[in-house]
């Protein structure tokens, strides 16, 4: 497994405790984070705040299908759960590129898709 392989699944298990030092200590001072469709988050101080977002309860439950390396990213496939405190739990399926600037995390673009019961049984 390469560097930036390793930094990335440190990253995840970072955000799988809740721990904010591993994540951030994996991130550029001026990372960005695009979850596209919904927010853009802008440097490490805001990235901190998404870590444990109030709108959610616990940490997320995040299961790694695929990771594939080219150049200076790195993607990442797989599936996740949480729950939001107004909404209830919730599951979906995630695809992040991880954008490396040296031995660090510059970009983030994460692609995120709801499951039903009904797709995640569709899956092959």
């Amino acid at each position: 497994m390469s560097d930036r392989t390793e930094t990335v699944h440190r990253y995840l298990e970072g955000f799988r405790r809740s721990d904010h030092a591993t994540v951030l200590g994996c991130l550029t001072d001026d990372v960005v984070w695009r979850i596209h469709g919904l927010r853009v988050t802008k440097g490490k101080a805001e990235f901190d705040s998404e870590i444990e977002n109030p709108a959610f309860e616990g940490s997320p439950h995040l299961t790694v299908d695929r990771t594939i390396e080219a150049a200076d990213v790195v993607v990442v496939t797989g599936t996740g759960a949480g729950r939001h405190r107004e909404a209830g739990p919730f599951r979906f399926a995630y695809n992040d590129l991880f954008t490396f600037r040296g031995d660090l995390i510059a970009a983030v673009d994460s692609y995120v898709v709801p499951l039903t019961d009904q797709a995640a049984s569709a899956a092959p």
